[in-house]
């Protein structure tokens, strides 16, 4: 497309750069190069065009949560800025999977299973991303066609030395642990992308570098203008240790109901309040600074700060009501210490029954042996009253009330 040259005064589009750089700054663990950004910022404010942003993802799950989010919001700051998103699903790469930090090679999905988790992705990047500045492509559109040389004309971009590079394929080599090579071209295929799309920003997360930097490496080999890579931090989860994931349990899915997603931020560690409202939420950059100060001189309640991002999250993910709604149900269980009313029912036999069976069957944990975890410490109530005994095997009386923790509850019913 030609670029035409819009008339801008020089002070005016210098400080339009100025504010774009400060809003994509914000929360980024690091850009590179930075002089690029602002040059390709400049060379869009004067001639009108907005920025193509790439964002690769490989359905390998079917759902999306908080942690992912982290690059989706700042994806759509930039489209506030008047940028255009490109989210590339990788329905190709998907079948191989990202070996990023696998210790051994990624179990290779199905077709069917790719096409399956990437409907449910693209439903989810709507509640975050703007669906009139979002072009969602799908990478089987340019590497399927692909022949055998196109495929040698690829590879021969990048040495073994370069790919030994990446810190994951470098262990398992001295560990003698299998690479395939199939596995080399996970990041040579996705950096195709980037020559496909032609695109001026890439985004990722810092477990990502290696793949985000290949992207730059490969449009210099085709003769296009290299891509700037942005990276994120890795949003920890609820146990305030690991990365958010859903096989840690520590996560947030967008997809939750409101009372869950609700009740989840409010257990967050105080330590994450800063992290998360820089991160995933709408916050103004001088609000954020007034949070920090307050926090460090005891002025601000974290408790009210995680209902503040807690509100925000829920109406964001639902509704404005929805939210309104899950902040009186807080305030009215956790708050008073009341039970709600509205609360799932569970079928359960007469006679004694195992009580790990029952918090299983009744979906308040995930495994049984999370729930002799939860037993043991004295986080399984019913009828207010501890079980702490996990090989228990107890009457379940008709509207008995069974709890984990401070926002789990189930009925008894027969």
């Amino acid at each position: 497309m030609e670029q035409k040259t819009v008339h801008v005064d020089p002070e005016t589009v210098k400080a339009q750069v100025v504010r774009q750089l400060e809003t994509i700054r914000r929360g980024t663990a690091e850009i590179v190069p930075e002089t690029d950004l602002e040059q390709k910022l400049t060379k869009s404010v004067t001639t009108g065009q907005p920025l193509r942003i790439k964002l690769g993802l490989d359905p390998t799950a079917p759902d999306i949560h908080l942690g992912h989010t982290v690059v989706l919001h700042k994806i759509r700051q930039m489209q506030e800025l008047g940028h255009v998103a490109h989210i590339v699903i990788g329905d190709f790469t998907g079948r191989i999977g990202d070996p990023t930090d696998k210790a051994e090679t990624r179990k290779q999905l199905t077709a069917e299973q790719v096409k399956t988790n990437a409907e449910t992705y693209v439903k989810q990047i709507f509640k975050v991303l703007l669906p009139e500045q979002t072009k969602v492509v799908f990478n089987s559109e340019w590497l399927a066609p692909l022949n055998f040389e196109d495929v040698i004309k690829l590879a021969s971009t990048l040495t073994v030395a370069r790919m030994l590079e990446r810190e994951d394929f470098t262990k398992r080599f001295r560990e003698n642990r299998p690479i395939h090579i199939h596995e080399f071209f996970y990041p040579l295929m996705q950096a195709y992308d980037s020559v496909a799309l032609k695109s001026d920003i890439e985004l990722g997360g810092t477990d990502q570098k290696f793949n985000l930097l290949m992207g730059r490496t490969l449009q210099r080999e085709y003769g296009q203008d290299q891509q700037v890579t942005i990276m994120m931090p890795l949003l920890e989860g609820l146990d305030g240790v690991q990365k958010m994931s859903k096989s840690l349990g520590n996560y947030i899915g967008v997809d939750e109901d409101p009372h869950s997603m609700f009740g989840k931020v409010m257990s967050m560690p105080d330590e994450l309040m800063v992290k998360y409202f820089e991160l995933v939420s709408d916050i103004a950059l001088p609000d954020l600074e007034v949070i920090k100060t307050g926090l460090d001189a005891g002025t601000i309640h974290p408790r009210d700060l995680k209902m503040q991002l807690a509100q925000e999250l829920v109406t964001r993910f639902h509704n404005a009501s929805a939210a309104t709604e899950a902040v009186e149900r807080w305030q009215t269980v956790f708050q008073q210490g009341a039970v709600p009313d509205d609360m799932p029912e569970l079928s359960v036999a007469e006679g004694p029954q195992w009580i790990v069976g029952v918090l299983v069957d009744a979906k308040l944990v995930p495994s049984r042996s999370e729930a002799r975890r939860m037993v043991v410490q004295g986080a399984v109530k019913m009828n207010g009253e501890k079980v702490t005994d996990p090989n228990a095997e107890l009457e379940f009386p008709i509207d008995a009330v069974l709890q984990v923790g401070k926002r789990k509850f189930v009925r008894i019913k027969r």
